[in-house]
């Protein structure tokens, strides 16, 4: 994966409750990595195609090992605004340099 494909620059982040000064329960959002990353929306291609057990799966991102963090589908990850749920992670050809994670894009709800 070449530097110049890695345009995207995205935030990883850990949703976590914690309790606001009156008790009650709130949900923070924690900003563990901002790193550049390579982002492939959901297409009809054959890839997309041949990985039909992650039908909810609306991108793709790759970006490089981050030392110390270990990414996991706890996680959420913002990009241009949009916010996405780690589905997956894999570690691209056992070689500890890429993650290649799968993700939904998190809709809010209407009224």
């Amino acid at each position: 994966m070449s530097f110049g494909k890695m345009n995207q620059r995205i935030e990883i982040r850990h949703n976590s409750p914690s309790k606001d000064p009156d008790g009650f329960l709130v949900s923070i959002d924690t900003v563990l990595a901002t790193v550049r990353a390579y982002q492939e929306n959901r297409h009809g291609n054959e890839k997309w195609a041949n990985m039909a057990t992650f039908s909810t799966a609306t991108s793709l991102f790759r970006f490089r090992m981050i030392p110390d963090l270990e990414v996991t589908d706890k996680m959420a990850i913002l990009s241009s605004n949009e916010r996405f749920q780690i589905l997956s992670v894999e570690d691209v050809r056992n070689r500890g340099m890429y993650l290649e994670v799968l993700a939904e894009k998190v809709e809010g709800s209407k009224k």
